[in-house]
């Protein structure tokens, strides 16, 4: 059997040879460590300086085992790769070298070249039948594919932010090989495949480290999910940088999206993880960087990172499509089109203004490039976190839909889309989890407390009718089915666009600034970029149900437009959006 010749990894067991593999453990609350395999076998693990409990010990790759600590507590690996019977049961060897990968000299893709794809694999029915899509996917335009987190978390269904096992993939996902065969198989269809990673918390079911390990958090910070994890600690930065660098070098992962990093409360070690990640990574590979920052702290993406999942941009979109002003929303009720013009021309909405509670938010952002922001109508949170779950497709007018989607796939900014978002998908994406018993109960009832802020959930009869989130009723309607033949031109019109933005867009996004915005009215804007050619790439967008005036461009300019525009008037349509560029020979016809 094959196996990796690097030296093993700080945290967990790795295999050595086809007879042995070295276990490493950090538990600096324990007196004595023994490793017990389920075919009855106990062997002890001896102890080293600074908590660790170190040793080369024979076994064979698949062999399942647990640790026992002072011969009482007995717990899976923290840093176990695979789980295949949950959280609660053994750990399991796993050779990472074993795969025969089909496509060894993929390198990646330029980060500019992404349309990102967010899916969740077990609605999608696993690792095999997301392979099962791929083809589809890159047919439609996209070239990214982002999966939400997959490490093991407790029961068989979560959105994967309560996982507790960060390096051991999902068991009910399918088995590591599986997982290598669909980044494999992606990459046989040119798209890359991006992970999300919590390193922000522990899920609240099957997380041990506080009985052994108890310096792996700090009492003094607290977070929402509890005690902050403490990152002061060289063995706890390892613990996560190892991870990082597992799903990027043993399952050859293009990128990660680091979910939350405001919630990670020492922003030195996002810097250092960013600089690991770059240092170790074989030269000639294109590894991207994302992250999840509601500080908008515009510093990290130029140390490291190469994107930041914009909700500014997100939000004041939502608010002009919906008319919703209530909660984080309120943020950007007041003067929306004038922000959303800041964010088209700037990155950030708020680049240190106080936000709606008089706490000043975000750094300058104006120096960086289109591309350091990705961009989306919908993702996980900003469906899943509504109350029921509904789509856009459920809340605006199609035509306004049609209107800011044009702007989401022609506009510079990297974007993001939300699995079904290609077919106006109709059915929900809501909150889901596996917990039990007491757990729950608080789940449950912690989840319809977070509705109180809003009008339509003031009173307890009100909330009671939000789906409880242990139900596999609330899993199963989150399904999204195949498209119906009437959704399909919402189909045939992503693909339209895409295939614009592939041949006329991406190919001059390198080197690409913006020009700035001109609002046009409550719910009417002009942007403008310079292409890196000097062409310049234009968009006329209006979301609101009456004509706004402007200077339109010449027919010969137009790109795109997603309404009847009449080439002699001055009068940007409802509900509409205009692409032009000016500069570049184009043998396209404008397309209505």
């Amino acid at each position: 059997m094959p196996l990796r010749s690097q030296e093993p990894a700080t945290h967990g067991a790795v295999m050595i040879d086809s007879n042995s593999a070295r276990f490493a453990l950090w538990a600096p609350d324990a007196q004595r460590v023994d490793v017990e395999f389920t075919t009855g076998r106990r062997q002890p693990l001896p102890a080293q300086a600074d908590g660790w409990f170190v040793g080369k010990l024979p076994c064979t790759a698949c062999e399942r085992y647990r640790y026992r600590l002072d011969g009482k507590l007995v717990v899976a690996d923290p840093a176990s790769r695979y789980q295949p019977e949950g959280v609660h049961g053994p750990s399991a060897l796993v050779d990472p070298a074993a795969y025969r990968w089909q496509q060894p000299n993929w390198q990646g893709r330029p980060w500019h070249q992404a349309v990102i794809y967010e899916l969740h694999v077990g609605l999608c029915g696993g690792y095999t039948r997301v392979i099962e899509r791929l083809p589809a996917l890159a047919e439609l335009g996209i070239t990214a594919i982002e999966l939400m987190p997959i490490g093991q978390f407790p029961g068989t269904r979560n959105w994967g932010y309560d996982g507790v096992l960060p390096f051991a993939p999902q068991h009910s996902y399918g088995t590591p090989e599986q997982l290598c065969e669909l980044v494999d198989q992606a990459h046989g269809h040119g798209l890359m495949v991006l992970l999300d990673v919590v390193y922000n918390h522990f899920g609240p079911d099957g997380n041990y480290l506080g009985q052994y390990a108890s310096g792996f958090f700090r009492e003094d910070r607290r977070t929402p999910w509890g005690a902050a994890i403490d990152f002061r600690r060289r063995q706890v930065r390892e613990f996560f940088i190892e991870n990082a660098l597992m799903w990027l070098q043993d399952y050859r992962f293009d990128g990660l999206r680091l979910d939350a990093a405001h919630a990670i409360d020492d922003p030195d070690f996002v810097a250092e993880l960013a600089h690991r990640v770059r240092s170790e990574i074989a030269p000639g590979r294109q590894v991207w960087l994302s992250v999840e920052n509601e500080h908008n702290q515009a510093h990290l993406l130029e140390q490291g990172f190469d994107g930041q999942w914009n909700d500014d941009g997100h939000n004041a979109l939502h608010v002009l499509l919906t008319g919703e002003r209530e909660a984080y929303y309120a943020d950007y009720s007041e003067s929306t089109i004038d922000k959303l013009a800041r964010c088209l021309s700037q990155g950030f909405i708020f680049q240190g203004q106080p936000d709606r509670n008089g706490r000043p938010r975000g750094e300058p952002s104006a120096h960086l490039p289109p591309t350091a922001f990705v961009l989306f109508l919908q993702n996980h949170d900003q469906i899943g976190n509504r109350a029921f779950g509904e789509r856009l497709n459920q809340l605006c007018p199609p035509q306004a839909l049609r209107a800011a989607t044009t702007l989401l796939l022609l506009a510079p900014m990297i974007p993001l889309l939300f699995m079904g978002d290609e077919w106006g998908c109709e059915q929900p994406f809501v909150f889901f989890t596996d917990h039990h018993d007491e757990l729950a109960d608080a789940v449950r009832e912690g989840r319809r407390a977070e509705f109180a802020g809003f009008s339509a959930f003031a009173d307890a009869a009100s909330r009671a009718q939000i789906a409880d989130p242990n139900a596999v009723n609330t899993f199963n309607a989150s399904r999204p089915l195949a498209p119906l033949t009437h959704q399909q031109p919402w189909r045939l019109f992503y693909r339209q666009l895409l295939a614009l933005r592939e041949r006329h867009i991406v190919p001059h996004l390198p080197g690409i600034r913006a020009l700035g915005a001109q609002v046009l009215g409550p719910q009417a804007l002009s942007a403008r970029w310079q292409l890196e050619n000097g062409g310049e790439l234009r968009i006329d967008l209006n979301l609101g149900p009456t004509a706004a005036a402007v200077d339109l461009p010449a027919s010969s300019a137009r790109l795109f437009s997603c309404s009847q525009v009449s080439i002699s008037s001055q009068q940007l349509p409802p509900y509409s959006a205009l692409v032009s560029l000016t500069s570049i020979p184009s043998t396209e016809p404008a397309h209505d």
